[in-house]
């Protein structure tokens, strides 16, 4: 296994996936004679620090070149870094450097956000644990590693600062270490419920081909969260009173969740935490809390139908856009939510992705473009 599998392209790989004109720097140097360089290297925005992936993908490119280049890291992973403000240096010779700053803040500048993104719905939610279901989402399995380790950051940061659950797995066997899984973890898709003919079909074809899994049954295939529900609970008591039975609700933005409707979602609401839709501020917040498809009222409807009939240990499970401006506010009504299943912490503005590298100094000599004066040092 080459070093390169896991930390970005190989070699023979790189020269193609960078900017031309940085291969052309480097052919002037090599011809022109080498200097030491300091680079500095920033974000437009507020971030987690996640440069791991990074800076192991730059250092094995070195070590390929038979340099040895010095990464100064002024954070740790998980620390929080303001806008502006630098988040690593790199010194080394100018000609191995200049052509590996494509790929390089490529493999930073969206780690960081995914973990910044992935911190704050974890301290929402603490006592929630939420499950990487991001690959579908990215441009091919290299974006998924690095979304993943992101959220990793961003989840260990959580647990540590405030004791929260954080993220427990991965969707896939390939990002799962991250999470200190072997294998990737989840439920059923709705085109498993379609070809069962019925959500407890479903629910029986997968007890039977997994028996020893505890068995998490999505229930909106149909438009029937409740019914559907009830049903695969009593088909299944003992699952159900052991606690290994759980409903994952993945209801289409595009309609109510069953049983529910604008004035429905008020009164669940008004039951449980009467006080959350007066503390709403703008429309979005108010749809997460009763509007369509997976909202707070959602939940608590089904929290209070299976409660009312005995099944107050089977598990919630929701997915559908879970950022963390849902998050805020399901923590802020205390949806009774147990799983998360969410790639919602990718980055919705990529722009805000962009990570940026300046050289400060050659031999020593600080130097840097007109308008970076503040990335040198002081």
């Amino acid at each position: 296994m080459s070093e390169f599998d896991s930390t970005g392209p190989s070699p023979e790989d790189q020269p193609g996936l960078t900017d031309t004109y940085f291969r052309n720097t480097r052919r002037i140097v090599q011809e022109n004679g080498d200097c030491e360089v300091e680079y500095a290297v920033f974000m437009r925005r507020p971030v987690t620090y996640a440069g791991r992936l990074a800076i192991g993908w730059l250092r094995a490119m070195a070590a390929h070149r038979g340099v040895e280049v010095e990464v100064e890291e002024p954070h740790i992973d998980g620390a929080w870094v303001g806008s502006g403000e630098v988040l690593c240096y790199i010194r080394g010779p100018f000609a191995t450097l200049v052509d590996l700053e494509t790929i390089f803040l490529q493999r930073l500048g969206a780690s960081c956000v995914a973990a910044y993104n992935a911190y704050n719905m974890c301290v929402e939610l603490p006592d929630v644990a939420f499950l990487a279901m991001d690959a579908r989402h990215c441009a091919g399995s290299d974006m998924a590693e690095l979304m993943a380790y992101g959220a990793s950051v961003g989840s260990k940061k959580a647990k540590a600062k405030t004791g929260a659950i954080g993220f427990t797995g991965s969707s896939t066997d390939a990002t799962a270490h991250f999470f200190g899984q072997e294998r990737g973890a989840g439920t059923m898709p709705h085109a498993l419920v379609g070809y069962a003919g019925s959500t407890l079909r479903a629910a029986q074809m997968f007890h039977e081909s997994v028996p020893d899994a505890p068995l998490t049954v999505l229930v909106d295939y149909f438009g029937k969260e409740i019914t559907d529900s009830l049903e695969v609970a009593n088909h299944f008591p003992e699952l159900a009173a052991s606690g290994r039975l759980a409903f994952r609700l993945d209801t289409h933005g595009g309609r109510f969740s069953e049983g529910l409707d604008t004035p429905q979602s008020y009164a669940v609401l008004d039951r449980h935490v009467p006080y959350a839709t007066r503390g709403y501020r703008t429309d979005s917040e108010l749809k997460h809390l009763m509007g369509t498809g997976v909202s707070v009222a959602a939940v608590w409807h089904l929290r209070e139908t299976l409660d009312a009939n005995g099944f107050d240990k089977v598990r919630i499970v929701a997915s559908s856009g879970f950022g963390p401006d849902k998050c805020r506010m399901f923590s802020f009504a205390k949806a009774p939510v147990d799983v998360i299943g969410t790639g919602s912490f990718l980055p919705q503005i990529w722009s805000e992705t962009y990570a940026t590298a300046d050289i400060i100094s050659y031999n020593g000599k600080p130097c840097v473009k007109s308008g970076r004066e503040f990335l040198l040092r002081k």
